[in-house]
Parts: C-alpha cells; sequence; structure tokens
C-alpha cells in the first residue's frame, strides 16, 4: 500500500526529543521515515528513503554536526530544511543560513509552530520549483512529478517519489495552471508539472472531457451544469463557448 503522506527525516541527538518528535509527527498524520543522531546515519537514511522535508538539531553526535549533514543530504536530494536548536551564536547561524533552511525553531519545540513551520516549509518548496527554471533545478525531480503509470482503469502518478494508486473513475475533474495541473479526486488532490492537453492524452480516460483552456471534467460527477458554467462537488467550472458541443456530445440525449 502507497503511503502519500509528508516523509519526514528526524536528526536528533537527544533520543527522548526525537522520540517525542515523531510520535507528535505521526499523531498528526506525518511519516516519520527515520531518526538519526549522527551525521553518518541520516546521510544513509536519506539516501536511501524517500525523504519530503529534515528536521535537523545543529549540534549532534559524530565528526559532523547538523549543518554539515544537511549539506551532505542536499549534495544529492534537494528538500526544505527546518532546524531545531537552541544555538544562537551568529557564526554558527550563518553557516546554517548557507543552506537556505525554511525555518529556525527554538527547543523546547511548540507543537503548533512546528506544524505551521512544516506547512509553509512543504508549500514554500513547492512554490519554488513551480517558478524556477526547468535548468535551476533538479532535472530528477522535475521528471518524477510528470511520471503517469496506466493500468485498467486505473493510473500510478507519481509524487513525493511514491507511486500513487489513483481510479480514473474517482478523478473529478483537472484543472490547469500555466505548466501544472492539479487533480482532483474524490478524495485528494495531485499535482503534476504537464499542460491539460498532455494529461489528458496520458490519462487516455474517456469521460474526462476537456470543457474550458483551463479545465477538463469528469462528465460521470457532473451534479448540474448551465449553458455557462458546470458544477461537481460544490465546485464550479466555467464552460467555453466553443467546447459546449464536444461536452454536450459526451451525453446520450434520447
Amino acid at each position: 500500500m502507497n503511503d502519500d503522506r509528508i516523509k519526514i527525516l528526524i536528526i536528533e541527538d537527544d533520543g527522548i526529543l526525537a522520540m517525542t518528535l515523531s510520535d507528535m509527527l505521526e499523531e498528526e498524520n506525518f511519516n516519520v521515515i527515520g531518526m538519526a543522531n549522527n551525521g553518518k546515519k541520516a546521510i544513509e537514511l536519506a539516501r536511501n528513503n524517500p525523504v519530503d522535508l529534515i528536521l535537523s538539531d545543529i549540534n549532534i553526535k559524530g565528526e559532523i554536526d547538523g549543518i554539515e549533514t544537511v549539506n551532505e543530504i542536499l549534495k544529492f536530494k534537494s528538500l526544505p530544511i527546518i532546524y531545531l536548536t537552541a544555538i544562537s551564536e551568529k557564526e554558527t547561524l550563518n553557516r546554517a543560513k548557507e543552506t537556505h533552511p525554511a525555518a529556525y525553531l527554538n527547543k523546547p519545540v511548540i507543537l503548533t509552530n512546528l506544524l505551521n513551520a512544516i506547512e509553509l516549509a512543504i508549500h514554500n518548496f513547492r512554490n519554488y520549483y513551480r517558478s524556477t527554471p526547468k535548468e535551476e533545478t533538479n532535472p530528477q525531480s522535475k521528471a518524477e512529478t510528470e511520471t503517469i503509470l496506466q493500468m485498467d482503469d486505473y493510473v500510478f502518478i507519481k509524487q513525493n517519489y511514491n507511486f500513487i494508486k489513483v481510479y480514473l473513475n474517482d478523478i473529478l475533474f483537472i484543472k490547469s495552471d500555466d505548466s501544472y495541473i492539479t487533480i482532483q479526486t474524490t478524495g485528494k488532490k495531485y499535482t503534476l508539472r504537464l499542460s491539460l492537453t498532455s494529461a489528458l492524452e496520458r490519462l487516455n480516460f474517456s469521460r474526462l472531457i476537456k470543457v474550458h483552456r483551463s479545465f477538463a471534467v469528469n462528465v460521470a460527477k457532473v451534479d448540474s451544469f448551465n449553458e455557462h458554467e458546470i458544477t461537481i462537488t460544490q465546485n464550479t467550472i466555467p464552460i467555453a463557448r466553443n467546447l459546449k458541443d464536444a461536452f454536450m456530445a459526451s451525453f446520450k440525449q434520447k
């Protein structure tokens, strides 16, 4: 079974704090893929597991500290970093800045602050990859978001290093935003770096009909429509005049 929860690596040499953080995050429906109290173990975990975000203390056991550990991980995997620290030395903080962290959280960690920091870190990181030219980002990361594998009445969509099973009939609609699309299903959203036309070709699902330059709908999920718009589970979707006939043709008229 695929797990599409946000995957977090904790780098912390205080075992009790690491366990406390892990329990807090798992309770909030995050997936803690591992905990490391030294740089060597952290690098190994990051290399061999899907990771979406790192929570790292600066002072950890071993030959390299948390900043050096993060630097090594960033050489082979691009992801947001949140530092957990009680350090306020300017020199140390300046070193940490060179890794472009999403946030610093002072110890003891307050859950609300941690959750807010994670949400902002993930949001800003994803927006960065949307707005940064392809040649300036990790090509592998770009390619991963474009992968769709077709299997009978469902597809596997690659998100955050995992292939997620999506039944085609669960798709409500697809919305295009520049070079990205959002696939809205009955329970979740999936973002891919594809054009709407390319997505429709790859999904190859006859019930998905393009009704606007920015929208395609699953006609089996339409709740109501009129001359100008379609309603699907309280979502209002415009109908382009030149695509209205194609939409109407998807229904059997008696």
